[in-house]
């Protein structure tokens, strides 16, 4: 799959992604060529631009999730969209795949993370403590499959190291094939079932508000959606 075929939206200040498993959003230590810098390739040869061509980061998903994830084509729209996502005025709805019903089919966690940077991976406390940051997330269940597999959606009010995957996997909900959280198995691709699915905001630029959908063939296929 090329690029191209994995823009949702873009337009002269933004470009959106659905990014697949696997994929990485802005370098790291792995070396991996990532997003931001496929996308400069992408723009650079499609528009035929000689110079450098610009490509801010506004957000990031973890290597195994999948979903839409958003970039700045100004250096304008990144100001104004950080600024967003900082004042939680990007609203922000993720589809998780889990194997366990959680304990009511709706309802808000709000637990305190800790992130052990060289685990990384998160711990929930019920108090604050030093380093920990408080995580916020309201979740729905909207569909069961046939294999008995629970769909939720995750609306994300902050965006905290591996929020979601920790914070259900607490109330004994690990997301499928995330082995770090307590699932069972892998799924054969190394990613987890978690899809940013859903990202609204108003633009940077005009007076209008804005809302990009990422499809994802494989949960749509296993819940009959």
């Amino acid at each position: 799959m090329t690029i191209a075929d994995q823009i949702l939206y873009e337009d002269n200040h933004l470009l959106a992604i659905n990014k697949l498993p696997g994929q990485i959003t802005q370098g790291d230590k792995t070396g991996d060529k990532p997003l931001s810098e496929l996308v400069k390739d992408f723009l650079k040869e499609r528009d035929n631009k000689p110079g450098n061509v610009y490509c801010g980061v506004i957000h990031r998903l973890d290597r195994p999730v999948s979903g839409v994830v958003l970039f700045a084509k100004t250096g304008k729209a990144l100001s104004r969209m950080v600024e967003k996502v900082r004042t939680r005025d990007f609203e922000k709805h993720y589809w998780a795949v889990v194997k366990n019903a959680p304990p009511q089919s709706e309802g808000s966690l709000e637990n305190w993370l800790v992130k052990n940077e060289e685990r990384n991976k998160s711990y929930i406390f019920h108090q604050a403590r030093p380093n920990a940051k408080l995580a916020r997330l309201e979740y729905k269940e909207i569909a069961i499959s046939k294999g008995g597999y629970h769909l939720l959606d995750i609306n994300l009010h902050t965006g905290r190291h591996h929020q979601i995957r920790c914070q259900l996997a607490n109330i004994g909900c690990p997301i499928k094939g995330d082995l770090k959280y307590g699932a069972e198995r892998s799924n054969p691709d190394g990613s987890i079932t978690l899809h940013a699915h859903t990202i609204t905001f108003k633009h940077p630029v005009r007076d209008e508000i804005i809302t990009i959908t990422a499809p994802n063939q494989e949960i749509e296929t296993m819940f009959n959606l």
